[in-house]
């Protein structure tokens, strides 16, 4: 081992990868995942989706661009950590206000750099994604696995991240007015829903359904965000009681929420999807959609059976599923972020579906 090392990744099954610090400098004990955008870095930092897990970068330099005042999708990071092969500490970016390193440091976030990232994915991917120790080079082994071992997984990653008030974005002129139950949510999200005419009320994941029916909206989102959907059942009880009476559209956690509300099951996948390059088939019309991901659980295809969901998304490379729709209840979900940020384009059609539902409910008031 080097002499400049001076952190080491301990994975719950033994392995160990040496680096160096960057962001802040503390142990932590963190889902092990791996993203394989090229560009993006600060937004995927700021997604919320990433409480608790440490996010392994497949492409090899990071820190270049820097981070800009307007790319965050939280006020907030909750990261749990980053890993990288190379990072550049003086950035070249006319946009640029802060180095990566600088606000990982101000959000508790740490970094390791010089692991050699390929080994590390391919292990993810070989034995899929597992909890790891962030610490110093001079850990032992065995005292790591015991940390590992005596700190359990955490269940309250939604409730972290979740707004704490019910909030308004949008001017009250725009045509529509939908209520996103915020599990999560990134930002890019609202600017969409805003570009397409909607004045938008943020409500936190744990809302009523009562409370939301007299905030008359015109539909619901259910957002995106972190951790097991099982995780958060009072969500998916005020959904129940609200697919049928608006048009609801759910994105990578709303799928797996609204799946559940109508009856289907979960599973976690052995590493997930993270990364702008999915391609995605629509069911519905033949056409496949290059797409951005970033989760851990998906619908069980099996379980659709016994529900009034149909499939209208399969992801190509795994075959699990990427969409359902109730059409009588105007009621679909995707697991993939058509917002894309970061990511392509190809998917921003399912904000005009949503809009069409939502018109087509205010001409059968």
């Amino acid at each position: 081992m080097a002499q400049k090392y001076d952190k080491k990744i301990i994975l719950q099954d033994g392995e160990q990868f040496y680096g160096c610090s960057f962001g802040a400098d503390k142990d932590c004990v963190l889902e092990l995942v791996f993203n394989t955008s090229m560009a993006g870095y600060q937004e995927i930092l700021s997604d919320p989706s990433y409480t608790y897990q440490a996010v392994v970068m497949t492409y090899p330099l990071i820190g270049n661009y820097g981070m800009a005042d307007d790319d965050y999708e939280t006020d907030t990071p909750t990261t749990g950590a980053f890993i990288v092969r190379e990072y550049n500490d003086e950035p070249s970016n006319f946009r640029c206000s802060e180095t990566l390193d600088s606000v990982m440091k101000k959000y508790g976030i740490p970094g390791v750099y010089g692991i050699d990232t390929r080994k590390l994915t391919r292990s993810i991917r070989d034995k899929g994604s597992r909890r790891a120790l962030i610490t110093g080079a001079d850990t032992p082994l065995e005292k790591g696995l015991e940390i590992i071992e005596k700190t359990p997984p955490p269940k309250d990653a939604v409730p972290r991240v979740s707004c704490k008030n019910i909030y308004e974005v949008g001017s009250a002129d725009l045509s529509h007015h939908v209520v996103a139950i915020d599990c999560g949510m990134k930002k890019n999200i609202v600017r969409s829903l805003n570009k397409k005419g909607c004045r938008v009320t943020v409500v936190p994941w744990n809302t009523d359904a009562e409370t939301i029916k007299a905030l008359r909206p015109d539909g619901v989102f259910l957002s995106n965000g972190p951790g097991d959907p099982e995780d958060v059942p009072e969500t998916v009880r005020t959904v129940k009681e609200l697919i049928g009476k608006y048009p609801v559209f759910g994105i990578c956690l709303g799928h797996q929420i609204l799946s559940l509300a109508y009856g289907a099951k979960t599973y976690k996948l052995k590493f997930g999807h993270r990364g702008g390059n999915h391609p995605v088939k629509n069911a519905e019309t033949g056409k496949i959609d290059i797409t951005s991901q970033n989760h851990s659980y998906a619908v069980d295809i099996n379980s659709l059976k016994n529900t009034p969901l149909t499939v209208t998304h399969i992801n190509l490379l795994d075959k699990t599923v990427e969409g359902v729709k109730c059409e009588t209840d105007r009621a679909y979900s995707v697991q993939y972020h058509p917002e894309s940020a970061p990511g392509p384009q190809d998917s921003y059609y399912l904000f005009d579906k949503f809009i069409g539902y939502m018109r087509g409910s205010a001409e059968n008031a």
